[in-house]
């Protein structure tokens, strides 16, 4: 269900951000993650991902962030574009790659997606010191 800011802060994102936006799939905490990590962006939007990884591979993922609309876009597009990635693909996730998949993110919140990817690369760095 989506509620009257997450509507007024997807303003002009393509339909299928504004569905990922509103789905709740990936979005939330996770109680036994095989790796997480928190970031707090220079914009003061703090951002937690959560990975299951089996066989080198994410079989699950999740994001948490308390941040503004595009700093939830950019959190649950990078989530999208890892799930079901080995390492070694999700590692080749850009910033620019989550720009260009927004399709409408705001010049002055380009900083989101460097928060959104950095997070899940701190999130799978956090695995690969555990194997």
């Amino acid at each position: 269900m989506e509620n009257k800011s997450n509507k007024e802060e997807s303003r002009g994102y393509p339909k299928e951000v504004i569905k990922l936006l509103n789905n709740p799939k990936f979005f939330g905490r996770m109680n036994d993650p095989t790796s997480s990590s928190y970031l707090k962006g220079p914009c003061g939007d703090s951002m937690e991902f959560y990975l299951v990884i089996e066989d080198k591979r994410i079989s699950d993922i999740k994001y948490y962030t308390n941040g503004c609309g595009a700093t939830r876009a950019c959190a649950a597009m990078a989530a999208h574009l890892a799930y079901g990635k080995t390492i070694k693909e999700a590692l080749s996730i850009s910033a620019g790659e989550v720009i260009k998949r927004l399709k409408g993110l705001p010049e002055d919140h380009l900083h989101c997606s460097i928060l959104s990817v950095s997070t899940l690369y701190r999130a799978i760095a956090d695995y690969l010191l555990k194997v």
